[in-house]
């Protein structure tokens, strides 16, 4: 709504304005309709504010999206992750079951090289066991050591909790102040028995005035705007 049909309206010519707003409608009503995600696209592209209040921009709808889904990932995380603790766990015990058999094959080797060190055989076996050994525990530690970064990991995880706690409060806070609007806003008199708005002042200059159904579509209009 442009001020020349602002004052265009003002001033008596209703019928400029309904040819006007008769067109804008004409023009909605071949348009294909949208979905509201696009309808969001397109206010946030012309920056007209606004936004319109479809369930994807409703702000306590999204901010329960967010902690609805967030807590919902945060729990297949935390299931992965005991998974492989789980399974590291599982793991570092067959290991130490091996080094078991390795360090008992080394004592075997020792005693056997030192009895008879003419056997190259017993030397042999000793040198890959005592390597086999080595190897072992490194894999060992790096099992360990895999276990206390994921320990770490599930505490790092447990902002995402205190997260969620802080959102909740917002929208907490968000609801409360609404229903305190609502209250601070209600009236004694229902609306539909409510006396209808004057539609003319005392001391207006123009006696013109637009019907009770051209206002609704000058406000329907401002509202396409």
């Amino acid at each position: 709504m442009t001020q020349d049909e602002l004052d265009a309206l003002m001033g008596g010519d209703v019928d400029t304005i309904d040819e006007e707003m008769a067109e804008v409608e004409e023009k909605e009503d071949k348009k294909e309709p949208v979905e509201d995600k696009k309808i969001i696209e397109n206010h946030v592209q012309e920056g007209q504010l606004p936004f319109p209040a479809t369930n994807e921009n409703k702000m306590v709808h999204q901010l329960d999206d967010v902690t609805r889904e967030s807590e919902e990932k945060a729990g297949e995380i935390f299931d992965i992750i005991e998974n492989i603790s789980n399974e590291l766990m599982e793991k570092e015990d067959n290991l130490n079951t091996i080094l078991e058999i390795v360090e008992s094959n080394i004592t075997l080797f020792t005693t056997l090289s030192t009895k008879f060190p003419e056997v190259e055989a017993f030397k042999t076996q000793l040198e890959k066991n005592e390597t086999a050994k080595e190897e072992v525990n490194t894999v060992l530690e790096m099992l360990q050591n895999s276990g206390d970064d994921i320990m770490n990991v599930m505490d790092i995880m447990q902002f995402q909790d205190i997260h969620r706690q802080k959102i909740e409060r917002v929208i907490n806070a968000m609801r409360a102040l609404s229903k305190y609007m609502s209250t601070l806003f209600e009236g004694q008199i229902d609306d539909d028995k409510r006396v209808a708005s004057a539609q003319h002042l005392h001391g207006d200059d123009n006696d013109d005035l637009a019907s009770e159904d051209e206002m609704e579509a000058l406000l329907a209009q401002f509202a396409k705007k």
